[in-house]
């Protein structure tokens, strides 16, 4: 069949989970058989997400194949198992920036350039992109309203009459607040947010309605008829305590269904077991393993989503939950450790906190207590072990400091086209050498891993660090550059160059998570 494509959009307020939804969608439509590919617009006048502050805006997802994105493909490719690339992550400064180059460069003989047809054909570009999948779902960022979002609205408005209106679907988020005082759901919100779309030249097609409890049946009559779509097309968005158990609960609210009457498919029963084993996992009375994370960006909870994700598909794997305990880098001392069974300190950026994250690596060394380290986190590992058993104490970063003997050196010449500024990003090979813990770990001496980094390990010191304890046990084909180091004589001390969280899935977990948790569940 014709590829069919749903878009996403959100209104009253941000934050409404609109890229959960999109996943969520998704995964009812891959129980069923068909093929999903996702892709995110931001209207933000940022060219990617590389130079956002985790502060502000979450994490930075990067792809296979390089490219910095917003955390929303996190979700997508955890949720469908799809691998994405650069070009299902566009932002609004990406399409401006591609459309003023084209106007630089002559591509518009002249024509006076405008938003429309210019920058809405540019955007339109980027939906079409083929994917060799029967659905793409689309998640428009933003809220319906704002001022830079108008254009990719007028975009898929466009793009539903140039492909046909069977082949495309408007799924509106929205939200109804309940007020305590009067004891009331207010339905207001919704009507107008949908009101505001249609403004635009969009009705939707199904509402899913962000609520604290599931809507009455007079409420999906009343929010139907002010937003002109069959009551059976209002979905209660009801608050979950846990992402897995959205599509469940739209399986429950026969979602499916309803996307099928309006693209004209089959009916049939979805496959949702992967759900229900977790649905099952989060039920059950388990064992509870405590991880320390030793960061510095836990003021934003999508600061670190991936990484908790891994975490947490570990502990599925391993049948125990899984608490992490947020420890400030800042403001480290060992005692932060003392009820943890695991220590795991992840990437960053910048001098701030690395003081604390060595003495991290120090205590989990020298305490026997499991450790992960997660590129910064495999560095720091490396200063203190230079600093504290081979006795070179100013051991020290090219990245904070010029004033130290750097162990970790600024980044060689890589002859890489996954370069994005001066960092290495995206997947990269790993040789693993055999008869070590990440062979063991992987159970393969050949793997794949995202980057996200600038520095290097020197390994020149190779040899010195061996002697001590301290081994390579992955690194890059030309054997140039360190991946993985390991500590001989302890439980489990091992960390990565790359980012492993990037990969996990709530259904197989990753290899090295699933071996840290393992190893926290022993302790």
């Amino acid at each position: 069949m014709a590829t069919k494509y749903i878009f996403i959009t959100g209104g009253v307020v941000s934050s409404l989970g609109k890229g959960v939804a999109a996943a969520g969608c998704g995964a009812l439509l891959q129980s069923r058989g068909y093929s999903v590919h996702a892709r995110k617009f931001d209207p933000y006048l940022n060219i990617d997400p590389g130079t956002m502050s985790p502060f502000q805006h979450g994490e930075v997802y990067v792809t296979s194949d390089g490219y910095e994105t917003d955390l929303d493909l996190g979700y997508y490719e955890r949720f469908l198992g799809a691998r994405l690339t650069r070009n299902d992550s566009v932002s609004g400064g990406r399409i401006y920036w591609d459309v003023l180059n084209a106007e630089r460069h002559g591509d518009y003989l002249g024509a006076t350039v405008q938003m429309i047809p210019h920058v809405s054909n540019k955007i339109k570009e980027y939906i079409s992109a083929p994917t060799d999948t029967d659905f793409v779902v689309c998640e428009i960022g933003g809220t319906v309203g704002d001022i830079e979002g108008k254009i990719f609205l007028e975009s898929i408005r466009q793009f539903a009459n140039d492909v046909g209106r069977k082949n495309v679907m408007f799924i509106h988020l929205t939200l109804a607040p309940y007020l305590e005082k009067s004891g009331e759901l207010k339905t207001k919100p919704t009507q107008m947010s949908a009101r505001e779309l249609l403004e635009n030249g969009i009705q939707a097609d199904m509402l899913i309605v962000r609520t604290p409890r599931m809507l009455t049946a007079g409420e999906r009559d009343k929010i139907g008829m002010f937003c002109n779509i069959p009551a059976k097309s209002v979905i209660s968005g009801i608050d979950v305590d846990n992402i897995y158990k959205i599509p469940l609960a739209y399986e429950s609210q026969h979602v499916f269904d309803i996307i099928a009457d309006h693209f004209g498919l089959a009916h049939a029963r979805g496959d949702m077991t992967r759900f229900e084993r977790i649905e099952n996992y989060l039920a059950a009375d388990l064992p509870t393993v405590n991880v320390g994370v030793v960061g510095k960006y836990f003021n934003v909870p999508d600061a670190y989503k991936s990484l908790n994700e891994a975490l947490f598909h570990a502990g599925i794997q391993n049948n125990v939950h899984v608490n992490i305990k947020k420890i400030d880098a800042e403001n480290f001392i060992p005692d932060d450790c003392r009820d943890v069974d695991g220590i795991l300190v992840p990437g960053g950026f910048g001098a701030r906190g690395v003081d604390g994250k060595i003495a991290a690596a120090r205590h989990a060394r020298e305490n026997n207590i499991p450790y992960m380290g997660i590129c910064l986190g495999m560095q720091v590992a490396v200063i203190e072990f230079a600093r504290n058993v081979l006795g070179i104490e100013d051991a020290g970063s090219a990245e904070f400091t010029s004033d130290c003997i750097p162990v970790i050196g600024i980044m060689a010449d890589h002859n890489a086209e996954n370069m994005g500024g001066t960092l290495r990003l995206g997947a990269y090979p790993c040789e693993i050498t055999p008869d070590t813990l990440a062979h063991k770990i992987y159970g393969a001496t050949n793997i794949s891993e995202r980057h996200r980094h600038r520095y290097e390990m020197d390994i020149g010191l190779e040899q010195k660090f061996a002697a001590a304890g301290l081994i390579i046990s992955g690194r890059s084909p030309d054997g140039k550059l360190p991946e993985m180091i390991e500590l001989k004589n302890h439980p489990f001390f091992v960390a990565g160059q790359f980012h492993p969280e990037f990969q996990s899935s709530p259904y197989t977990g990753h290899p090295m998570f699933n071996a840290f948790i393992n190893a926290c569940k022993k302790q």
